[in-house]
């Protein structure tokens, strides 16, 4: 099997990204499937190797990802400065460098010297003071790399997709459209085919009010908006029901009927997620033309340098990433032989027919 060479940001230095990173990277296993590239500085990661493995932790140190080391774990020197490191605090050095490492494992992702990449969290605070001008991962990643974003937390039994990502809840109503809901709907039916390998996804979406707005009687957006989004949905042949009221849907355990859920706000289908995921999940940003996991925690300031940070998000954001590429790998050499073997019966037919086909 292929080692994929997976990307790894360090996120912010003064949380517990590099030290999930680390402690990931540590378990031999990993390396059997995958080249780990990590953007960071050597004296950065030489700071966090000894919180979490009392310097026994080897690594090459590297000035591009021109010329990986197929059995080591390579660090890509993003800088060259001696930071001040300050375990547990929010600090504009934390966004700046943090901001650096994502910016380079981009390029490198783009330049196609990296397969997929793995972010290490980020304090949205401190990156703003750094000048990074975007909400979050996701909006960067959708301005840089192209495409249509979704936000898909993701565990072994639960795949909750936000129509709306990092928005204060006075705004969701107005942010909420048909036709943004059209979009997250079509991404996530296409990201269930291709990344997950599922030939017939159902989906389910959530309604917005108490009740799924009980008839209008709390709201109308339901019957306005998210509901004509499904009904336009089906006919165009996407397996999905809804609006769901969230309480009885994730109380009575209908979620486990569907391979995914459309929430319509953060809150609404990241609470009900990290209840059920216990720590695992992942966070994937679907649509986009390359391949990005996270955990889905934070960077957890009051735990970082206490070597107590649970790494096993970061570890199946990881092998999530992996499997993501491969799925995607197959399914467009798959479609893309479909798509050679229709030409071929065209040939020997109707070109018209295939013409019509083919549009």
């Amino acid at each position: 099997m292929e080692k994929l060479k997976i990307g790894i940001t360090a996120g912010d230095i003064n949380g517990i990204g590099l030290e999930v990173a680390l402690k990931t990277l540590l378990d031999k296993r990993l390396r059997k499937y995958c080249i780990p590239v990590l953007y960071a500085s050597s004296k950065a990661v030489s700071y966090h190797k000894n919180i979490v493995s009392n310097g026994q932790f080897d690594f090459l140190p590297l000035q591009s990802a021109d010329h990986l080391n197929k059995e080591k774990i390579n660090v890509v020197n993003c800088w060259q400065d001696t930071v001040n490191i300050t375990l547990g605090k929010l600090t504009e050095e934390g966004g700046k460098y943090a901001y650096i490492s994502l910016d380079a494992a981009v390029k490198d992702l783009q330049a196609g010297k990296i397969d997929a990449l793995v972010t290490a969290p980020i304090n949205k605070k401190a990156m703003q003071l750094a000048q990074f001008p975007y909400q979050g991962h996701t909006e960067y990643l959708e301005k840089e790399l192209g495409g249509n974003s979704l936000m898909l937390m993701v565990n072994d039994e639960l795949r909750i997709g936000l129509a709306t990502n990092h928005l204060p809840l006075s705004q969701v109503p107005e942010a909420l459209t048909k036709e943004l809901l059209l979009e997250k709907i079509k991404v996530l039916n296409l990201t269930l085919k291709r990344d997950f390998a599922i030939d017939r996804p159902s989906i389910a979406v959530l309604g917005l009010n108490p009740h799924a707005g009980d008839e209008g009687l709390f709201g109308d957006e339901e019957e306005r908006i998210i509901r004509p989004a499904v009904v336009e949905c089906k006919k165009n042949g996407i397996l999905v029901m809804g609006p769901f009221p969230t309480d009885g849907f994730f109380g009575r355990g209908t979620y486990r009927k569907y391979d995914a859920i459309l929430a319509m706000y953060h809150d609404q289908g990241l609470i009900p997620f990290k209840l059920l995921s216990e720590g695992a999940g992942v966070n994937f940003t679907a649509g986009l033309p390359f391949v990005r996991t996270s955990p889905e925690h934070g960077t957890a300031y009051e735990l970082a340098g206490k070597n107590e940070a649970d790494p096993e998000s970061f570890r199946q954001a990881v092998f999530l990433a992996m499997d993501i590429v491969r799925n995607r790998r197959e399914y467009e050499a798959m479609h893309a032989n479909a798509l050679v073997k229709r030409h071929q019966e065209a040939e020997e037919g109707d070109p018209a027919e295939f013409e019509k086909e083919a549009s």
